[in-house]
């Protein structure tokens, strides 16, 4: 848990999650949220070179807190590497709660997204030129 929100961070996206997206019990499907988390990923890798990207990996994906419909979800991007064909995105994900007045945010899970940037045939290509 985070407790009360105050930090500026900027997500790479943010969300509210709406029935839809909804299990049985009421909660976010998981695979809800891995989606967002492959979005958010490609928005940071954009920031880095402006390639097309594919997913290659997502690496120890373990959800701490459950999200609740309603929840305002942020996904928070870091380039943790950048190698000559792929670019390895860190992303937490915290979901804002919002009851009594006054905001709470809670860690939902963290996910380290490998990238590999390809061409038109789709086959790995450098990062950056040169």
């Amino acid at each position: 848990m985070l407790g009360v929100m105050s930090d500026a961070r900027i997500p790479a996206i943010k969300v509210i999650l709406l029935p839809k997206d909804t299990n049985a019990l009421g909660t976010i499907f998981g695979g809800v949220i891995l989606s967002h988390i492959d979005l958010a990923s490609a928005v940071e890798a954009r920031k880095v070179a402006r390639r097309r990207y594919v997913t290659k990996a997502m690496h120890e994906v373990e959800f701490h807190e459950p999200v609740f419909l309603g929840d305002i979800v942020n996904f928070f991007t870091e380039t943790v590497r950048v190698g000559r064909t792929s670019i390895t995105v860190k992303v937490t994900v915290e979901a804002e709660r919002w009851g009594g007045g006054e905001g709470e945010r809670v860690m939902v899970t963290q996910a380290e997204v490998v990238l590999v940037a390809v061409d038109e045939q789709g086959r790995p290509t450098p990062v950056r030129e040169g």
